[in-house]
């Protein structure tokens, strides 16, 4: 498998830059750009269990959440620069929604498949729970309720204020748990029971993953210009590709990610993943566009869709409810895939 992965970078990457600059058909640089994207999230995956060996499954995971949450904030930068404001929020709403329910639950259902029953620190997971109520339920809500009875100028200060507490928040998140109270909440089971080696040293990992994430950066941002294309031969709106193609396409190093490491029993990085990539892209990637858009032409207000914030309030309850217990089954995860299939079904018809 290995080795098919590295023969498609190899075929994929130059492929991607030929099309480009031969301009060939969209259509089919789109199924290019996302085998390209696919095989280099295979070495994303291998990089990270390498550095979660090395330092720990927690910073393994934030890695790993990090460089994947990349690739939907240099494609949502290009996209406000062009002033597509609703497919930034769409395409941040889908990454939410994927990454509880499609990250979450594809993990769990084949990590279920081999082992009867996975257990991970049910600490942390609360913890990153509450957060998660905070940044959709209430940092999201607000500004939705309060957007009809206050003018568009006070919606975009209510905005940044929003956005500069959540990312104050979210690095006092972060000190709280590599910092004061890092091992506080560990659970027997937290680390590998054996002693385990990892494929390939910190230098070489590092130099992996960063090599891996910027590749898969550059050829996601090209796979942004075949969407329109994609979308009329296809029939799909413009919401729907924000909400579901764009979030899967740029979910595939996470996903691919999460579920190597469920596969491996680490069941804690996946849920690290899955649970901290949603908190980085509410908490982190949202207020940081926020911010960003005043430097270009038109500034974008926290102002999501009804349809959008009740797809991403029911899928933070029903991940609560799912994860709550401490440990995990193939058809918990069964329940996270239908959730979203059901979800994507709806947004297919808006």
């Amino acid at each position: 498998m290995n080795r098919i992965f590295f023969g498609l970078v190899l075929i994929g990457v130059p492929l991607s830059l030929i099309g480009t600059i031969m301009a060939w058909s969209p259509t089919m640089m789109f199924g290019v750009y996302s085998v390209t994207i696919l095989a280099l999230a295979s070495y994303i995956g291998r990089a990270t269990d390498s550095l979660s060996v090395i330092a720990g499954p927690r910073i393994g995971g934030l890695l790993s959440v990090t460089f994947g949450n990349a690739v939907e904030l240099t494609i949502s930068v290009f996209a406000l620069a062009s002033g597509y404001l609703n497919i930034v929020l769409a395409s941040l709403t889908g990454a939410v929604i994927s990454n509880l329910l499609l990250v979450a639950g594809t993990s769990f259902f084949i990590g279920g498949l081999k082992f009867k029953r996975q257990k991970f620190n049910v600490y942390n997971a609360r913890h990153n729970t509450g957060l998660l109520m905070f940044s959709v339920v209430v940092s999201f809500v607000f500004p939705f309720i309060f957007a009809e009875s206050i003018s568009d100028t006070e919606i975009l200060v209510l905005s940044t204020g929003i956005a500069i507490i959540m990312l104050v928040l979210y690095f006092a998140a972060l000190f709280f748990h590599l910092v004061t109270h890092r091992g506080v909440y560990a659970q027997k089971g937290d680390e590998p029971a054996e002693e385990e080696e990892p494929e390939w040293p910190k230098g070489k990992s590092i130099a992996i993953l960063a090599a891996a994430a910027l590749a898969v950066a550059l050829v996601s941002d090209q796979l942004v210009d075949t969407f329109e294309s994609v979308a009329e031969s296809f029939g799909w709106s413009e919401v729907f590709i924000g909400v579901i193609i764009v979030a899967i396409i740029g979910n595939f190093a996470e996903n691919i990610t999460a579920i190597y490491m469920a596969l491996k029993n680490k069941i804690n990085v996946s849920v690290e993943i899955a649970l901290g990539s949603t908190l980085q892209i509410a908490m982190f990637v949202t207020p940081i566009l926020v911010l960003l858009s005043y430097f270009f032409p038109t500034p974008m207000p926290l102002i999501f869709s009804t349809e959008a914030l009740i797809s991403m309030i029911l899928s933070v309850f029903l991940s609560i409810m799912i994860i709550n217990d401490g440990d995990t089954n193939w058809f918990e995860g069964l329940t996270l895939l239908l959730a979203y299939v059901i979800i994507a079904i709806g947004f297919y018809f808006i």
